[in-house]
Formats: C-alpha cells, sequence, structure tokens
C-alpha cells in the first residue's frame, strides 16, 4: 500500500480524511443519485469506478491537464451561457489571432 501524501503547500488541491475532493465527489455523486433513484449500491459502485478511471488519468498527466482540455472543447466558455454573464478572465479557444 502506498503511503498518502497530505497537503503541505497551500496551492495543493483541498482534502476530506485521505481522499482529495476531486476523488471523493464522484463517489459521493452518485451515492446521493442512487439513494434518489433506489439504486444506492450499484451508483456507488459507479461513482468508484468514475473515481478510479479519473486518478488514472491524472496520474498520467500533467497538473490542470482536465481543467486544459475543457478549455480547449470549449466548455469553459459555455458556462457564461449558465449564469448569462460574459466570462471575464477565459478568452474564446477558437479565436486564433486577437489582433487584426
Amino acid at each position: 500500500m502506498k503511503p498518502t501524501q497530505i497537503p503541505s503547500r497551500i496551492d495543493d488541491p483541498p482534502h476530506l480524511l485521505l481522499w482529495s475532493l476531486d476523488e471523493i465527489v464522484p463517489t459521493l455523486l452518485g451515492l446521493v443519485i442512487g439513494m434518489m433513484l433506489g439504486k444506492a449500491l450499484i451508483c456507488l459502485f459507479s461513482g468508484m469506478l468514475i473515481t478510479n478511471l479519473y486518478k488514472r488519468f491524472r496520474d498520467n498527466h500533467p497538473d490542470g491537464y482536465l481543467l486544459h482540455l475543457l478549455y480547449w472543447g470549449g466548455f469553459l466558455m459555455n458556462l457564461g451561457l449558465l449564469t448569462r454573464k460574459k466570462p471575464l478572465s477565459l478568452k474564446n479557444p477558437f479565436i486564433r489571432r486577437y489582433w487584426p
């Protein structure tokens, strides 16, 4: 068993007990959705499977890679549509030249 690293710097992700927040959210979300559907055990295991696949992906890529993929896919720009506000800090990823 590998030892769990406890964050020691301010830019490390938040932890809940021994798991980082991005690892535990799919499992808890699967449990909550499973309780609403009446299939808690099945959804809990599917959340754990998603967490395991995400950990494999995250360990094989540099920090922030998934966020980079979401940005270049245009998904982060669409978050402004949900709040009816224009995002202030993110440029449109499909624009290749900013100056005419």
